[in-house]
């Protein structure tokens, strides 16, 4: 069983990863930077500049801003300036109001906001801002590695915060040291009180999904699969994990003011983490504690797998996030940790290589995918059959194969980064 000291920092690492979020984490990460650099010059900024990493420029483009109806950074930006609040992290938007979108909306039309890609940005996630009023008074706050990370703050040349960046590799090293077996043990053998906060998650990715299943947002892919996909799926458990995660991104990607709950940065892994879980196990009449175990391996595995891979890559985040499910998706099976390996090595050899090319609605179609193909994979795994180490790039040992993975994305992926986002930018 994990000590008692170990299981203490894997408590602390899993509510320190999966936090609450409003709106896609990257534009509002930098409407989190645009707040603190307002607050710190004490005036609602005249002018805005924000310099942005690619992969965050990438994330921000195309997804629907909370509360809105518009999409994109610059209404962000404006929003952050006008009513952000830093201390709310990233529900930094919670209080937009349709009087503050008019608002915004103007102050857009006045070119009062710039945004520039930097192109030597020392992580993939960095967010440089920097404010200015009619005074020529001026203010800077950066975001680096982390979503709510703050690394330099600075008013009129005065210095108030300045740490180094430490770049996508070293990200994770202050971080408790997981191996699968140790995210496996974790998950079963906790005491069920110690964990218990994880429904958290299941509550507020759920009532996501409700909002999509009664809205229209984004491509509606949920709504579309549970109108006029049931002749096609049926009304079976996988029809209600797919439509079920759907909704709950088509929700987000789509703008609608609701919280989901995220996993290591990223709203969409945080739903595809738990709403295929949560799903299956209403579905299986699991119990309250078996769904609690169920959503921390799913959660805790996405956190292991993104502990190498770094906060953003080229690689798709649903390929971490719905491995963590199908995960889960075999414990919920009654599957043991041989299983689970398995499921996990199934993962890998398919999914591994999908694109990130930004967040925007379509990635609940992405998300799908990961759902449909965890169900395949646990099922693979709950039947005796594993993708062996002949094929591919699996390995026989199982962190070894999800360091294949990570490597893939964070290294060799980097050139379909660049190409990804000179498309995305020159349409």
């Amino acid at each position: 069983m994990v000590s008692e000291s170990k299981r203490e920092k894997i408590i602390a690492l899993i509510n320190r990863e999966v936090v609450p979020a409003i709106g896609c984490t990257e534009p509002v990460a930098v409407a989190l930077c645009v707040a603190k650099a307002s607050e710190l010059l004490g005036v609602l900024p005249a002018r805005i500049e924000v310099a942005l990493s690619g992969n965050m420029l990438k994330n921000a483009m195309g997804v629907g801003i909370p509360g809105t109806g518009m999409i994109g950074l610059p209404i962000a930006m404006a929003l952050g300036a006008l009513v952000g609040k830093s201390e709310y992290g990233l529900e930094v938007l919670k209080d937009v109001t349709p009087e503050a979108v008019e608002t915004g909306t103007r102050y857009i039309s006045e070119g009062r906001i710039s945004i520039s890609h930097d192109e030597t940005a020392p992580s993939k996630l960095h967010v440089d801002v920097t404010v200015s009023d009619d005074d020529g008074n001026k203010a800077r706050a950066v975001i680096s590695c982390e979503h709510t990370h703050f690394i330099l703050l600075q008013k009129n040349g005065e210095t108030l915060l300045c740490e180094d960046a430490t770049g996508d590799a070293a990200e994770s090293t202050d971080d408790v040291a997981l191996d699968l077996a140790t995210v496996y043990e974790f998950a079963t053998e906790t005491p069920v009180d110690e964990i218990s906060f994880i429904l958290e998650a299941k509550r507020l990715n759920l009532a996501a999904a409700e909002t999509a299943l009664s809205g229209d947002y984004g491509h509606s892919l949920s709504a579309t699969i549970r109108n006029y996909g049931l002749k096609y799926y049926g009304d079976t458990p996988v029809e209600h994990m797919i439509s079920y995660t759907s909704a709950a991104c088509d929700a987000r990607m789509g703008g609608a003011p609701v919280a989901v709950m995220s996993n290591s940065g990223s709203g969409n892994q945080g739903i595809t983490a738990t709403m295929p879980v949560v799903s299956f196990a209403a579905d299986m009449e699991a119990g309250e504690e078996q769904t609690i175990r169920a959503l921390i391996l799913s959660h805790l595995t996405s956190i292991y797998i993104k502990q190498s891979l770094g906060r953003l890559s080229a690689l798709c985040g649903c390929v971490v996030a719905s491995t963590g499910a199908s995960a889960a998706i075999v414990y919920l099976m009654g599957g043991g940790f041989s299983e689970v390996c398995s499921a996990v090595k199934n993962m890998v050899a398919n999914l591994t290589g999908m694109i990130c090319d930004g967040a925007k609605p379509s990635c609940a179609l992405k998300i799908s995918s990961g759902v449909s193909t965890a169900m395949m994979s646990a099922m693979l795994a709950m039947n005796g059959k594993c993708v062996s180490s002949a094929e591919g790039i699996i390995s026989e040992d199982v962190d070894a194969t999800i360091h294949n993975l990570t490597s893939i994305g964070r290294e060799a992926m980097n050139e379909t980064d660049r190409l990804v986002l000179q498309i995305m930018t020159s349409k």
